[in-house]
């Protein structure tokens, strides 16, 4: 059975629409018998990632950087996943009030040392999400759950 894990820092109303959207995606994707695991930063584990097939990231862009949560997760599971994992694929979403880039940079930077592979460009929001963020943020569910089907 194929698992999908979505690890989030959901501190918002923004946040939870999002991650709302992202696992709406991934459970409605088509993908047969697929587990959908939603984890907030702050408590998922390595384990949680060495047990699943691929991974979709949400967080807000915190003064120019993700959030300490999400940080504090790749901090975590950084060298017990680091050769486990290689390849498995990944998708991303940031929301910002003003910018977002610094939090994606951080975040790619970090998701390269692990050598995930992004399956969809990452997902910047910038101010209220409106419908077409979140129908964006369901397809990076969706997108994400279906490359474990391939």
């Amino acid at each position: 059975m194929p698992r999908i894990l979505i690890v989030h820092h959901t501190p918002s109303p923004a946040m939870h629409a999002l991650l709302d959207s992202a696992t709406a995606g991934a459970r409605e994707s088509g993908v047969e018998d697929l587990d959908v695991l939603v984890r907030p930063a702050l408590a998922a584990t390595a384990s949680d990632v060495l047990d699943s097939d691929g991974y979709v990231l949400g967080t807000p862009a915190n003064l120019g950087y993700m959030s300490g949560a999400l940080k504090h997760f790749f901090d975590t599971i950084y060298y017990p996943c680091l050769d486990a994992t290689v390849g498995k694929p990944l998708s991303v979403y940031i929301h910002g009030n003003s910018d977002t880039d610094g939090a994606r940079l951080g975040i790619e930077k970090i998701v390269t040392g692990l050598r995930w592979k992004l399956v969809a460009e990452v997902l910047q929001i910038v101010g209220d999400p409106g419908k077409d963020d979140l129908g964006a943020c369901w397809e990076l569910g969706a997108v994400t759950a279906a490359t474990l089907d391939a």
